[in-house]
């Protein structure tokens, strides 16, 4: 359960940051369903990336005492990485949808 949580997490958070490109970009007029798969693959990919970038800096079990228990699932890297890789790719997906649509 310990290493699913912070998938989740980044999942949550990448479909969040996806919908909340996708009300941005109204001209790519994407249904729900590439805004909800962008964001939970971007989330992913980005909470992945930015935890092996600053995973050193951030002591897990100081966080997970503070949050009690959910700490190391709970950071910084997961939280931001997830919302801003799920933004990133359905911005890409949005833009791609887009140009094919001309």
């Amino acid at each position: 359960m310990e290493s699913l949580l912070p998938i989740v997490v980044q999942i949550i958070t990448g479909i969040i940051g996806g919908q909340a490109v996708g009300a941005v970009l109204k001209q790519a007029a994407m249904t729900q369903l590439p805004k909800i798969l962008s964001g939970a693959i971007g989330g992913v990919a980005g909470g992945a990336l930015l935890n092996s970038l600053m995973g050193a800096g951030i002591d897990p079990a100081a966080v997970a005492d503070a949050v009690g228990g959910m700490g190391s699932s709970l950071n910084i890297p997961n939280i931001v990485g997830g919302a801003g890789g799920g933004a990133i790719l359905t911005a890409i997906v949005g833009a791609v949808m887009g140009a094919m649509k001309k």
